[in-house]
């Protein structure tokens, strides 16, 4: 539960930051209605696991069944809508100077939420990629059938431009990564367990260089400690909205009535 007077404390260091780090989770995305990786999959993708499809060597093995597969997901996270997290996030870069967002989710939905200054750890299902060259584009909506289309360059299979397991994390956008969360005033971690690696080392990075860090979950189950961190247990979509209210003023979600 949020206690009023930890809220308080809170808001008033991000109103006074100048520099804030995010770091954002599954659990953001789960709000929208997007299945996490550890959600059962359902219909045609019941007998499966995630950890079965989302790698080069399923690839390899099978392009057109992982090809379909992501397509699928693609369909899901195209036909959610940003949340009231999202939003209070977007409205949060725009009320700090210095602002990063560190998500590991790839289903666009903070840059759809009005989020400028994003560092995607595991890339995006918005883009699809050549599985050879750098050609990359937006994911061909409707390409479910069928296998991967080829790379327009080359005319490799394209693959959907996402870390998968047993891949490396972009290494720019991990150190950048890296030098907000030991840069900032402070370090909001929203809805991850911060148990995956390397995102998972972000908050305590910052906690290590006596940053605050504020882990906002709906369970502090897994999670680290120490002086430094504050926990503020709820969903995401209802504390970050709150967090911004208090910090800055405004009624319930700081965006409901604006287009985004």
């Amino acid at each position: 539960m949020m206690s009023t007077q930890s809220l308080t404390d809170i808001a008033g260091r991000l109103r006074a930051a100048r520099r804030v780090a995010v770091l954002t989770g599954a659990g953001v995305s789960a709000e929208s209605g997007i299945p996490t990786f550890r959600d059962a999959m359902t219909g045609l993708w019941a007998k499966y696991r995630p950890e079965e499809l989302a790698t080069p060597e399923a690839f390899r093995r099978n392009p057109a069944l992982v090809w379909q597969w992501y397509a699928w997901r693609h369909g899901l996270v195209s036909a959610a809508e940003p949340n009231a997290a999202h939003r209070a996030l977007a409205e949060m870069e725009r009320r700090v100077p210095d602002f990063t967002l560190i998500t590991q989710n790839v289903d666009g939905l903070h840059r759809r939420a009005g989020s400028q200054s994003i560092l995607e750890l595991h890339g995006s299902l918005e883009r699809a990629c050549c599985s050879r060259c750098d050609v990359r584009q937006p994911f061909p909506a409707g390409s479910g059938e069928g296998g991967p289309p080829p790379c327009p360059a080359c005319g490799a299979p394209l693959r959907p431009d996402v870390v998968w397991f047993g891949e490396s994390l972009p290494a720019a956008a991990l150190e950048a990564a890296l030098d907000a969360a030991q840069g900032c005033d402070i370090f909001l971690s929203d809805g991850t367990s911060n148990l995956v690696q390397p995102a998972a080392s972000l908050p305590w990075a910052a906690a290590r260089r006596g940053v605050p860090v504020v882990v906002v979950n709906l369970t502090a189950e897994g999670q680290g400690g120490g002086p430094n961190v504050t926990y503020l247990t709820g969903p995401a979509g209802q504390v970050l909205p709150a967090l911004v209210q208090a910090a800055w003023g405004g009624d319930g979600d700081p965006l409901a009535s604006r287009e985004v």
